[in-house]
């Protein structure tokens, strides 16, 4: 039996009356157990067995799935779900957590990241977190784009475009050169930079132009269909979410 800080990723009805709970663990990255009576209304474990809860649970750990025993809710992001549009963004970063990220390969910096970015959503700009969040995860996943540089090496030149098929930002030089390349601004450049390697923990506001925003979901989009691999159901929901938002 172990004390174990996780936030619930994903949950999934088993049997009648559980529930198989998907957690990101501080200690042991992510886990599954099953939660029992979980799906009781009337159930303790209800309250901990609900997306994007932050938890500290009892769990006995085995080779294969745990079980939980106890929980207690330290952060119930109740703002989320009680928000399509957040509730959207929060089910799209997790859903790609559980992609690209192993069971059991603790990263205790990932889980302060996803800590915070559901923590600060009801404050500031989903879309600013998700879009921060999701490169983290390129890294985590092993295909993330090259920003510090062109490319094809040419440090000393400005970076004028973004490349998906060279895989990642080029210079004017290697810009007319590439089939694919999204001309992107200095400002545009900056911010992508920032999301690529500083910690939403180390930004006190996030404060980024929707047009910016958009563009550089625009890149991440076809940058992650082109090297990504894995469906992410809840992407087209969100899709959908922010379409009828701009109606």
């Amino acid at each position: 039996m172990e004390q174990i800080n996780g936030i619930v990723l994903r949950t999934q009805d088993y049997g009648e009356t559980n529930k198989i709970l998907t957690l990101l663990t501080e200690q042991y990255g992510m886990i599954s157990a099953v939660a029992r009576g979980a799906k009781k209304n009337k159930s303790r474990m209800a309250a901990v067995a609900q997306p994007f809860i932050y938890g500290q649970y009892l769990l006995y750990m085995g080779k294969g799935m745990g079980t939980v025993h106890q929980g207690e809710v330290l952060h119930s992001m109740r703002h989320i779900r009680e928000d399509i549009m957040l509730t959207a963004y929060a089910t799209y970063i997790a859903e790609l957590t559980t992609k690209l990220l192993d069971e059991r390969s603790p990263n205790q910096a990932l889980f302060k990241e996803l800590l915070v970015s559901l923590e600060r959503m009801e404050e500031e700009s989903p879309l600013a977190i998700a879009l921060m969040y999701e490169m983290k995860m390129y890294y985590i996943g092993g295909f993330a784009p090259v920003v510090d540089q062109c490319v094809n090496g040419h440090s000393d030149q400005p970076i004028a475009g973004f490349s998906v098929m060279a895989g990642g930002v080029v210079c004017e030089q290697c810009q007319y050169q590439t089939t694919d390349s999204i001309k992107i601004s200095p400002q545009l450049y900056h911010v992508l930079k920032i999301m690529s390697h500083r910690s939403i923990t180390n930004i006190r506001d996030i404060s980024i132009k929707n047009e910016t925003l958009e563009a550089i979901k625009h890149i991440l989009n076809q940058y992650y269909d082109y090297y990504g691999g894995f469906t992410i159901k809840s992407k087209r929901f969100l899709q959908q979410m922010n379409d009828l938002q701009q109606e």
